[in-house]
């Protein structure tokens, strides 16, 4: 698994439990409704990461500017659309308490009826950042490993 999923308290204190894997869910559900990856995100200068991000947006009640440009031009629900933001936001809380479990998230997912509560700060939220524009790499960085195994 990649640092960017694991949840803190995994990666910190190699303490896993069920809500470890609602960590990873709420990091991939973020990635997919911005259109932005959460790996190598403090290259682009926008923030600590794509949680830090996100939750900038939110508290500033800005959260339909995530809105991932592929999504905006099928026309997505925007109500849909921040319901989902709040989903993740909770699934990536820095208590793994506080975090619902799976069954909670297929509830919220499945029932517009069910009560989505307000997420607090997230795990990985560093501070207050400026936004800037994005600003395209001079380079990118792809690894290549080869394993052989070979008798003694």
């Amino acid at each position: 698994m990649s640092s960017g999923y694991m949840a803190p308290e995994y990666a910190m204190e190699g303490l896993y439990s069920i809500k470890s894997d609602v960590y990873s869910f709420g990091v991939l559900l973020l990635e997919i409704l911005t259109g932005k990856k959460n790996s190598g995100f403090h290259l682009t200068r926008l923030a600590p990461s794509l949680i830090a991000y996100v939750w900038q947006f939110w508290i500033e009640g800005r959260g339909l500017e995530l809105l991932d440009q592929l999504l905006t031009e099928a026309s997505c629900n925007t109500a849909e659309f921040l319901r989902h933001i709040q989903i993740g936001l909770l699934c990536v809380q820095k208590d793994p308490t506080v975090r619902p479990n799976m069954s909670s998230v297929v509830v919220m997912f499945g029932s517009e009826s069910s009560v989505v509560p307000q997420p607090q700060q997230p795990a990985v939220s560093v501070g207050r950042f400026v936004l800037q524009p994005e600003q395209s790499l001079d380079y990118s960085h792809n690894a290549l490993t080869i394993s052989t195994i070979q008798p003694r």
